[in-house]
């Protein structure tokens, strides 16, 4: 508001002045009544505290008063003049928050005032107390304050009665003007309208003036050939009827509805029409191309699906169709998808409705009758047309089918294959028999049929509860991995083979033998294609009934030939070897197996070879009609479906990604030959040559001695083969990792890495910003003896200060810098000669240039010496011309004749080279030392006593240059000399001089004495803010990057930003932020501590001094601004909002800058002066602020905003605020309206959109009621889609709330949309990606981490997907869509139920598939929060890794696996669920080998293979458990991100970066990233319940304090996850050590001690590592209390949470175990821990007893029995009444000793150690426990059915006390010796 109000005050000062002065016709006539407005303002301000209305009525007069300025004058004055003014009243209005406003009621209120006011002031005896006053003898001072009151007083009575006069008449004629039109003549202010007032009468908006909108809405008219409208038919007075109107009433669609899609429509044409820049004298008819470009576009996904089901579209000559029928149709389809809700999800289902309504709509054309749409209309022809609904008969029936089906899902948690999504719904539409469902809809049919109501304890799935699924069923199992990526699978498994073979015929590669064992390939490659068949039969299962018949025909056939095939080539193959074995054989079978691979394998490599041919595969698109050609696809390739066809990259695109996969795969199958499989060969040579009883086996393992020790050479080489399906993650992680860094060399990325750099490279950048981010332009120059490259030089200088002034004013008002960083980062406006460069760069300049003067002997020495410094150079100049014109300007007579002889005899001396000895150099630190003295006195305001001072300064200036400087005679200028001499010694040769009063030279007078004054050592490190340094850094350094050159802001691409919002923060409260933790915190005191520097920068810009407290900030103004620059240091809303609006102050400039300087027209750039770059006031110019609304929307959709503002939460009153401060800011929202329908309550839900209005209300543009509930499945992907209807443009970038933007970036946004213009490969981008920065790594160390992770992949990860690998999708954040492409094609996210957890990725699955191109680019930057604690990050993480577990059984990615070419398949695969199965397979692998070791140790084999030292040299083994460790702790993850720090921080800042993030356990965090990752994508995938991952929370996002976590909530999170796998691996590496033969000194000894000993760490004490006083013992403490408590709380009911008892989290545990396969999965997988003690019993020494007996093993079930009912006797103390806790007490005492002695007599008799009695508790029947709570779990409703439950309860209680209490005790002690320590 003080900014506003300032620039108000200095256009109404300066237009005062400039009428005063004579000056006002540049303002035009019109400004004569300047001094009444000023007058009525301020007593507008004086009137505020008494009636605010009072105010109100007053600044609404002055503003019409600015109306009636000279309204022909376009004088930049007036325009600025007259928007500044209207933007304070309109801020006035708002705070004041006046109620509803009558105008009708001024006038009496005004008079009413007027009388009070007098009578209060006592007006009539005012001059009477006067005069008594002053004959009275009162004080002055007493007196000229009540003289200044009656001057007050009169004054605001002379404006209320001049005000008084002018509205009685004003009101008198709008009231009669209303009377005779009998309807009021809507304006502006009261027609609610987005960006364009269309049905406005009278607006000052300039959106209208635009000749492109103007011709857009023309087009849109009533055209003769479209039947009139009745009459009754309502069309506002404003505007004539358009043929929206007409398909409003044909086809009953809502009027809110038709007046956003007007606007819609009005937009996409008048960009398109900028676009196509036509001359103006033509602009106002909409060009033909236009109409067809949009048409076009729009439509595109119709033809296209015309075409594949070979039908006619509604047209029959797309060439003949006028622009009107275009226009007609492509109104229609929007009209049809902005009212379609939820359908909108299914875009061909949108193709069939437009399909029918278009034919319905030309029947009724040609019937030349406007009557209402059949289709539209309930079947008993109700004769009103009030029940003519687009809604309710057309799209209400589907989302009917739709919403029921969600419904039935049960949140997700029935499987996926019980009932319709999305999807399945949306590919009905696929097929010619989606027509069956005719026109209207005939709901009688299959589609429609809803299923049966599923009761919500129900899990249970049947076949007749639901219809089938379309043409893909998503069942839940491991085997989708191979189902859809099988190609990868059989290229693995036939090079193991391949490489196998060649080591097992190392010396004889050459040989017939090696030929016919490398034939064995084609039996694996059938029998593994059979395998794919067989799953396709199988996964097909569900869908049978809806598929269509030839889908299922080719299956079978294909099932049955690959059935057949395999039997024949094994046949062949067989018989081939037997033949072949016979001595004299002719081979014929081996021959025809040879013949017949032959063929299969060259048609296939000829096929694929003709396919990469861009001919060919154009070729085979067009002939895909044919019958012939589709059925070699669909036999031998694949189903033909509408999405995934014409999938190929360009050949020099596909040659690149083909050598990356080359390099990746050369690397991988080297390390798999070399150290894998030759060692495999030599090792199974050295076992299989040993006899069967060579080896030792102990009891029940003898199994393995009888098959060729089988489970040994498993148990030793397991985990070889899983690293040789990992490793290759590996290698492509690193072959990209060093791509992207040499891709980022070559894009220039780095090459501005510090301020150093910054300064060296300035002079640089205005000319790279003229060349990148700025509209070519005509240099020009008025002064025709300066050289080309000066003029270029100061002329991008010129051009580029406006621009970088405003970044630097930015920074400033973000608190990032300080005011006098400011001042020396500003550049001034350089369009004088010489080039005028930031103080910063010339500090010292001047000083270091005197002393060179001083010390050289000759003018070429000065010469040369000054220009080896470019800055120094420039300096110079500088201050010799300015000292110049500051003289000049200052000094008068002799004054002024000094200086002009002093500068000729300098220039003189220049020109003769001779300055050197005119002049005594060697003194002129003292000329500089009087300039600054004299200087000095200049900047300050005039005084009497600075004017004394100034006068002594420049006599002192005279007698240096007189006596001190000038070595030349002065008898040439004898008589000027003679003169200056004379006067001096008057004393009056400065007596008269001109104060620098105008702001110009006040600003060149301070400049000047700052380039005198400051020191080099003050501006090396400007600014100090590590965040302003890489805001610059990164902007600079992009200037010299690839950019498109850009449009004019005209020309550019309009689009929109849409940010989802759901609960979370908006601005903080005062509350909020001084409200204390526990730790006795605050976010404030966080806030300033955490950014000292930009505190006090906050602190100085609301006038407050340094070390004020907030606290100290007493009015609502401060605390505001308080409440903003805390909550922009969040993740909150209100940040976000700030960032995105950047682009339309960007615009603004921009636009602002290019009309005046002549971009638009000539005529319009003289109106402004001649200074062209000067951008004061450019937020005030009408026309700027309406091309940037033109070009960019903002849309936050705040699905919850109706229900807070019922509710009266604050966080509906903050988003007001941001809608007041931010008038271009648009709220979309869900309104939720109980209505009564048939007697029954109904719920009505809209879809409103609104801004604020004048009065700072909610003011509703839009309403569009809904079918139903928008909320079916994934709630930000129904959030987005209800509310992208509001959305406007071309593009439309996808923005989270918890986002930021720079205005520094902003510029670049319109070079970014110009990216859909250029060469990406063969199709357009589609989307494009923008590199992110994540802004809160500094927060916490492992926000650090995640910061880094995170960054690494959003440059240098992406950079490499997206070229050259050409597989780079959509991750969800701030990547700019093709906003037409995608709304028609489904959105821009998917939001089925569960399948689409991560709704975000599903966007740029489905672009790729409808022939989309993904790209990325790094000029461009937003910002983005992360979560900064483990436990938000832990379960982001675990949301991300479920939502990738269910995308492995999503129809996208099976078809991408498909359908893809093989390399980019695989590039698809490792960069998502790839990645995430090879997580998983690294902590499969450590299982492997220690389940391995265990086997070996029980088995007895380890002994003799150590014996016979096997294992001595066992390489292989290493090599897998080093690589396998090294991915583990995270190394090969660092590595993106090593070379990421090195490429834009140096290789010095990348090595302290690294080392310090190791001292910072970042080892740990990946060691215990990775445990998460593995856990929730593999439950996942076996059990489903994404859901579990639904606890994710915002919380952790926008906090500030990392507190403190209490063990019990840790221990609730990570128990299954993280603790119980911990304790695993322990056991497992226990039995390992207690039992294992292995020399401790081998290297896989100590890599699979070292792993096994770190991950079990990690996993087990992360949590209180990374937590925030996680050592401090009171802490402790009191955690234990509160676990203790939650542990043993007894209350496990309905109702319940796990946060409250053990009880209700262990029930919540076992939710995910709902079907019967994954309780046998669980089952199985539970079956391990009983290994551990069916070996150790046979460990024992049981001296006595036959060792090798089962009896040993049924006497350790007894002890185990023994033990079970020892722990029932003692847990059942506490459920028995008290009067037998007395005997119960005794029992208990007596099983005790009972078990005592029978420990004791075990010992001594049977010889058992203490060791073993300890190792058969501790490692085998607490694992055996554990098995059996585990396989109860899986069982649960069996167990409760036998009424053992509660036991087995009790018994997973002290499991969980027991774990609980060994991972407490660790830290417990540790905290006795460790200080409070905040990791």
């Amino acid at each position: 508001m003080s900014r506003v109000e300032s620039l108000w005050e200095r256009l109404v000062n300066a237009a005062l002045q400039r009428d005063r002065t004579g000056e006002a016709a540049a303002a035009g006539t019109g400004l004569g009544h300047g001094r009444d407005i000023d007058a009525i303002l301020r007593a507008s301000d004086e009137l505020q505290a008494e009636d605010p209305i009072i105010a109100r009525i007053l600044c609404e007069h002055a503003y019409s008063l600015v109306e009636k300025l000279d309204t022909n004058s376009e004088s930049r004055y007036v325009l600025q003049f007259r928007t500044g003014l209207m933007s304070v009243i309109k801020q006035r209005d708002e705070e004041r928050k006046v109620g509803t406003i009558h105008r009708s009621q001024d006038i009496n209120r005004l008079q009413g005032f007027y009388q009070r006011y007098r009578e209060k002031n006592n007006v009539d005896t005012l001059k009477e107390e006067e005069k008594k006053l002053h004959e009275s003898g009162t004080s002055t001072d007493e007196l000229e304050r009540k003289t200044e009151e009656r001057k007050k007083i009169f004054a605001n009575l002379k404006v209320l009665e001049h005000v008084l006069g002018h509205v009685s008449k004003e009101i008198f004629e709008e009231m009669k003007h209303v009377n005779d039109s009998n309807a009021a003549m809507m304006s502006e202010d009261n027609v609610a309208y987005n960006i364009v007032p269309l049905d406005a009468s009278v607006t000052a908006n300039a959106t209208t003036a635009f000749p492109e909108v103007q011709a857009a809405v023309s087009a849109l008219k009533y055209f003769p050939r479209l039947p009139k409208l009745p009459a009754e038919f309502p069309i506002p007075a404003t505007r004539s009827a358009d043929m929206l109107d007409f398909l409003h009433y044909v086809f009953g669609f809502q009027r809110d509805s038709v007046y956003n899609q007007r606007e819609h429509i009005v937009l996409l044409l008048s960009n398109e029409q900028s676009r196509l820049n036509i001359p103006g004298e033509t602009e106002h008819k909409l060009d033909d191309a236009a109409v067809s470009n949009v048409f076009m576009k729009s439509l595109d996904n119709y033809i296209k699906w015309c075409d594949y089901l070979c039908i006619q579209p509604s047209w029959r000559n797309l060439e003949a169709i006028s622009g009107e029928k275009k226009l007609l149709y492509l109104s229609l389809y929007f009209l049809i998808w902005g009212e379609a809700a939820n359908i909108r999800f299914l875009p061909e289902c949108l193709c069939y409705i437009f399909h029918h309504m278009a034919r319905e709509m030309d029947e009724i054309l040609r019937q030349k009758v406007a009557r209402p749409a059949e289709s539209c209309r309930p079947v008993d022809r109700c004769d009103s047309d009030d029940s003519v609904s687009f809604l309710d008969h057309v799209i209400a029936p589907l989302y009917g089918v739709v919403s029921e089906e969600a419904f039935n899902s049960g949140n997700g948690r029935i499987p996926h294959s019980a009932w319709r999504n999305y999807d399945d719904f949306n590919e009905y539409f696929w097929s010619l028999r989606s027509f069956e469902l005719g026109w209207p809809w005939r709901t009688s049919s299959s589609l429609f049929q809803k299923p049966i109501p599923r009761k919500k304890v129900e899990l249970k799935t049947g076949r007749e509860k639901h219809r089938g699924k379309t043409s893909f069923v998503e069942h839940r199992t491991f085997l989708r991995l191979y189902h859809s990526f099988h190609r990868l699978w059989i290229f693995l498994a036939m090079m193991f083979q391949a490489l196998t073979i060649i080591a097992f015929n190392e010396k004889n590669l050459a040989s017939r033998k090696t030929l016919r064992e490398i034939l064995s390939l084609g039996p694996t490659y059938v029998v593994m294609k059979f395998f794919k068949s067989v799953l396709d039969v199988i996964m097909m299962y569900g869908a049978y009934s809806t598929t269509r018949r030839l889908t299922i025909y080719r299956m079978f056939i294909r099932f049955i030939w690959f059935g057949l095939a395999s039997i024949f080539i094994s046949f062949l193959y067989v018989r081939g070897l037997q033949e072949d074995s016979k001595p004299n054989s002719g081979s014929v079978m081996f021959k025809l197996y040879v013949i017949v691979i032959a063929i299969y394998g060259g048609v296939q490599f000829f096929s694929s070879i003709l396919m990469r041919i861009p001919a060919c595969h154009n070729i085979a698109n067009k002939c895909d009609g044919w019958t012939l050609i589709r059925f070699f696809k669909w036999m031998w390739r694949q189903e033909r479906h509408y999405v995934g066809r014409g999938m190929y990259e360009r050949t020099s695109d596909f040659i690149k990604y083909l050598l990356f996969w080359l390099v990746v795969l050369s690397a991988k199958f080297s390390f798999a030959y070399f150290l894998q499989v030759v060692m495999i060969y030599l090792l199974l040579i050295q076992v299989l040559i040993i006899s069967n009883n060579s080896f030792f086996y102990d009891i029940f393992f003898y199994l393995d001695a009888g098959n060729y020790n089988a489970l040994t050479v498993a148990s030793l080489w397991a985990p070889v083969v899983s690293i040789y399906l990992l490793d290759i993650h590996i290698f492509y992680t690193l072959v990209s990792a060093f791509l992207g860094f040499l891709l980022g060399l070559r894009d220039r990325l780095g090459k501005i890495r510090s301020l150093k750099e910054i300064h060296k490279q300035f002079k640089k950048f205005p000319g790279a910003f003229m060349r990148t981010l700025h509209v070519p332009i005509t240099y020009r120059t008025c002064d025709p003896s300066h050289e080309v490259v000066d003029k270029k030089n100061r002329v991008e200088a010129a051009h580029f200060s406006p621009f970088w002034n405003q970044i630097i004013k930015c920074l400033r008002e973000e608190d990032y810098i300080t005011d006098y960083e400011m001042d020396l980062l500003l550049m001034p406006k350089n369009y004088r000669t010489p080039v005028q460069w930031p103080l910063f760069l010339l500090s010292s300049k001047i000083l270091l240039a005197t002393e060179i003067a001083a010390k050289s002997k000759s003018q070429e020495e000065i010469v040369k010496r000054i220009e080896k410094d470019v800055y120094m150079k420039y300096a110079v100049e500088e201050v010799y011309y300015s000292l110049e014109r500051v003289l000049i300007t200052t000094l008068e007579a002799e004054g002024m004749v000094w200086v002009d002889r002093i500068f000729r005899d300098i220039q003189t001396s220049i020109t003769m080279r001779t300055i050197h000895l005119d002049f005594q150099l060697k003194k002129l630190s003292l000329v500089i030392t009087k300039v600054t003295a004299l200087l000095g006195v200049l900047k300050e305001n005039e005084t009497p006593e600075n004017a004394a001072g100034a006068t002594k300064a420049l006599q002192d200036l005279y007698d240096v240059m007189r006596l001190d400087i000038i070595g030349f005679s002065l008898r040439a200028s004898y008589d000027t000399w003679n003169l200056l001499t004379r006067a001096r010694n008057e004393g009056r040769l400065f007596t008269k001089l001109k104060w620098p009063k105008d702001p110009e030279m006040k600003a060149i007078v301070k400049r000047l004495y700052s380039l005198l004054t400051i020191k080099d050592s003050t501006t090396l490190h400007v600014p100090k803010n590590l965040e302003a340094r890489r805001r610059l850094q990164f902007f600079t350094n992009s200037l010299f990057m690839d950019v498109p050159q850009p449009k004019p802001v005209h020309q550019m691409l309009s689009f929109s930003v849409f940010t989802p919002y759901c609960s979370e923060a908006v601005l903080y409260s005062m509350s909020e932020l001084t409200k204390r933790n526990e730790d006795g915190i605050s976010i404030l005191f966080y806030l300033q501590k955490k950014y000292p520097d930009e505190w006090k920068n906050f602190l100085a810009r609301i006038g407050q001094y340094e070390n004020a407290l907030e606290g100290d900030l007493d009015n609502e103004r401060d605390i505001l601004e308080l409440r903003f620059w805390a909550s922009y240091r969040g993740q909150t809303l209100a940040r976000t909002v700030r960032g995105m609006m950047y682009y339309r102050k960007a615009l603004m400039l921009q636009s602002y800058l290019e009309r005046k300087a002549g971009r638009v027209t000539d005529e319009e750039a003289t109106l402004y002066g001649n200074d062209p770059t000067d951008a004061e006031g450019f937020e005030l110019s009408p026309e700027a602020r309406a091309q940037a609304d033109l070009k960019f929307t903002y849309v936050v959709t705040c699905q919850m905003y109706g229900r807070q503002k019922e509710d009266q939460k604050p966080e509906a009153a903050d988003i007001a605020l941001l809608m007041q401060r931010n008038e271009a800011l648009r709220i979309a929202y869900i309104d939720v309206v109980d209505t009564l329908k048939e007697g029954k309550s109904h719920k009505e839900y809209y879809s409103k959109l609104v801004k604020a209005d004048i009065s700072g209300k909610d003011k509703e543009i839009y309403s569009i009621r809904l079918p139903g509930d928008p909320k079916l499945g994934q709630g930000k992907a129904e959030n987005q889609n209800h509310a992208i209807v509001f959305t406007r443009g071309n593009a439309v970038q996808t923005i989270d709330m918890n986002q930021d933007n720079y205005f520094e970036e902003a510029l670049k946004m319109r070079n970014l949309l110009e990216e859909f213009d250029q060469d990406h490969g063969v199709r357009p981008p589609t989307i494009l990606g923008v590199r992110e920065h994540v802004f809160t790594g500094s927060v916490s160390s492992l926000a650090s981490f995640m910061s880094s992770q995170e960054t690494s992949f959003a440059t240098l990860g992406q950079r490499v997907l997206a070229k050259p690998l050409k597989i780079r999708m959509h991750y969800g954040h701030s990547d700019v869509f093709d906003r037409v492409f995608h709304i028609t094609r489904g959105g821009i996210s998917k939001a089925s139920r569960a399948i689409n957890t991560s709704e975000d990725i599903f966007a740029g699955f489905n672009s790729t598939l409808r022939q989309g191109n993904i790209t990325h680019h790094e000029y461009i930057q937003v910002g983005k929060g992360r979560d900064v604690g483990l436990n938000q990050i832990a379960l982001f993480e675990g949301k991300v890794a479920g939502g990738n577990g269910e995308q492995v059984l999503s129809r996208d990615v099976y078809r991408l696996g498909q359908l893809l070419d093989f390399f980019r398949m695989m590039s698809f695969y490792f960069t998502t669920i790839g990645f995430y199965f090879s997580t998983m397979l690294t902590v499969l692998t450590l299982y492997i080998v220690l389940y391995g070791k265990a086997y070996l140790a029980f088995s007895g084999v380890g002994a003799t293979i150590q014996e016979r030292t096997i294992l001595v040299n066992n390489t292989e083994l290493s090599a897998a458990l080093s690589a396998q460790f090294l991915f583990q702790i995270g190394v090969f993850t660092s590595v993106p991100m090593i070379l990421g720090f090195i490429l834009e921080h140096g290789f010095l800042q990348a090595i302290v970066s690294f080392t310090t993030m190791q001292f910072q356990l970042c080892s740990v965090y990946f060691t215990f990233s990775l445990g998460t990752r593995a856990h929730y994508f593999g439950r996942t995938l076996l059990h489903g319940g994404a859901s579990v991952c639904h606890q994710y929370q915002d919380t952790g996002r926008g906090s500030f304090v990392v507190k403190h976590i209490k063990f019990s909530e840790n221990y609730r999170l990570y128990s299954r996850s993280h603790f119980v796998k911990g304790m695993e691996v322990v056991l497992l590496l226990a039995v390992y050590l207690a039992y294992g033969n292995e020399e401790s000194g081998s290297v896989s000894y100590i890599l699979l001690t070292l792993s096994s000993c770190f991950l079990a760490f990690s996993w087990l004490f992360a949590p209180y590592l990374f937590n925030p006083y996680g050592f401090e013992r009171q802490k402790l403490l009191e955690d234990f209390k509160e676990w203790s408590k939650w542990l043993f709380c007894k209350d496990g009911g309905i109702g319940v949470e796990g946060t409250e008892s053990w009880e209700a989290w262990w029930e919540e545990e076992q939710s995910h175990i709902g079907t019967l396969s994954g309780r046998i999965v669980e089952i199985i997988l539970s079956l391990r821990f009983f290994i551990f003690q069916f070996g150790i019993v046979y460990k024992l020494n049981l001296h006595g007893l036959d060792t090798s007996s089962f009896a040993v093993y049924g006497w350790s079930w007894a002890a185990f029995a023994m033990i079970l009912v020892l722990f029932k006797v003692f847990a059942l103390i506490q459920k028995i009444a008290v009067n037998f806790r007395l005997v119960l007490r005794s029992i208990q005492g007596l099983a005790l000793l009972v078990s005592l002695a029978g420990i004791i007599i075990a010992v001594v008799l049977t010889e058992l150690s203490v060791t073993d009695i300890i190792a058969c508790v501790l490692l085998a029947f607490i694992p055996t426990g554990w098995g059996i709570l585990s396989v109860a779990c899986a069982l649960k409703p069996v167990i409760k059915r036998i009424g053992m439950w509660e036991s087995v309860r009790s018994l997973a209680r002290l499991y969980d006390a027991g774990m609980g209490m060994l991972i407490f005790l660790p830290v417990a002690l540790l905290s006795w010796f460790q200080s409070s320590k905040h990791v």
